[in-house]
């Protein structure tokens, strides 16, 4: 049988975006499918794919002379290689993707598109979530187009002494989590934890926001209870040492965090962004409250420090969501169909 070989064109930054990445990456590689990577120089997450296949280093800058030559060097690549699929991650990394008729190119899309322009040379648009799909569709995208969503790394989780970020043992700890920019609303998550005299808050990121945040922590005389984690390559460690997650996205097209804290065994507490509507149930897996509103967060934090029975319901309740609906199995099948062509039963905007 001819091997199954994938070729990844990863744009992206240092988030949950690229976790999953990763994370789809090395469960390719587990279920024997050959692969390379062109990404960004320097990124953090570069080590947990370097053992499943070649990379390229390269921003795709228009001004670069690297950059113009990349497009002849990826035409070379799948010549030579002879690659069964190409994959772009986000729009931007599909203008990379050359002509080459003997492989099935697709663009997983973690986010809403503002246009279409970038996958004319794309056959086949992977969505991670129903809305995005929709979202396409109303863009005038008619060409072959289905949701497979995300899943986590089935890593046991061991969770971090408190002492490891100089917090008391019986903290009441906040978990949050992703990259530090302001759709993500860390802001409002300060603010929520600042209500509460006695919490104490883990934030684990990077991002542009950072030296902002740290000055509303300051502001809020929260400095010393707010621990900057920086980017974790496994949240669930420190994520399973929290007693409550926090997700407050102003836009959030799925919410891998969420999964993530649900794998780590924390009842979470999430915004109702786009996502977390889709696959969340509010009382039943997660307490959903309204986007922006520090006062509703702060009242569901209160809620879940009286209320033990409720957390734990909220635990048993995402785990069980995690369990039927983000297979890790399921999702790696639904990759790997795709990718030898198997297209038209697929067609799904998702349930």
């Amino acid at each position: 049988m001819k091997p199954t070989r994938v070729l990844h064109m990863h744009f992206g930054l240092d988030g949950g975006a690229e976790r999953f990445f990763v994370n789809l990456a090395q469960a390719l590689d587990q279920a024997g499918v050959e692969q390379r990577f062109i990404i960004r120089p320097g990124r953090i997450w570069k080590a947990g794919i370097e053992s499943s296949g070649e990379i390229i280093e390269n921003h795709f800058r228009r001004l670069s002379i690297s950059g113009q030559l990349l497009p002849n060097r990826v035409r070379r690549l799948a010549r030579q290689w002879k690659p069964t699929a190409m994959m772009s991650w986000m729009p931007r990394a599909s203008r990379l993707m050359p002509e080459y008729p003997d492989a099935i190119r697709l663009a997983r899309l973690g986010d809403y598109p503002s246009h279409l322009r970038h996958f004319r040379h794309v056959d086949i648009l992977v969505a991670n979530a129903p809305g995005i799909a929709q979202h396409c569709r109303e863009l005038g995208w008619t060409k072959p187009l289905i949701v497979i969503s995300n899943f986590v790394r089935n890593v046991e989780v061991q969770p971090v002494p408190r002492a490891t970020y100089d917090t008391p043992r019986d903290a009441f700890i906040v978990g949050a989590s992703g990259r530090l920019v302001q759709r993500k609303g860390f802001d409002a998550i300060l603010r929520a934890v600042a209500a509460m005299p006695d919490a104490w808050i883990w934030i684990a990121g990077t991002g542009a926001r950072e030296r902002d945040l740290r000055q509303l922590a300051e502001n809020l005389g929260m400095t010393r209870r707010t621990k900057f984690l920086g980017w974790l390559n496994e949240p669930a460690h420190a994520m399973a040492s929290t007693d409550v997650y926090l997700m407050a996205s102003r836009n959030e097209p799925l919410g891998n965090v969420v999964l993530e804290a649900w794998h780590a065994g924390v009842p979470v507490i999430s915004s109702r962004s786009q996502g977390p509507l889709w696959f969340t149930t509010n009382g039943k897996d997660a307490l959903l409250v309204d986007i922006d509103s520090v006062e509703q967060m702060t009242e569901a934090l209160l809620r879940l420090r009286s209320n033990p029975d409720l957390a734990a319901r909220l635990i048993n309740g995402g785990r069980k969501t995690l369990r039927t609906r983000f297979s890790r199995d399921s999702i790696v099948q639904q990759y790997l169909s795709v990718f030898r062509g198997n297209t038209e039963h697929h067609e799904s905007l998702g349930s």
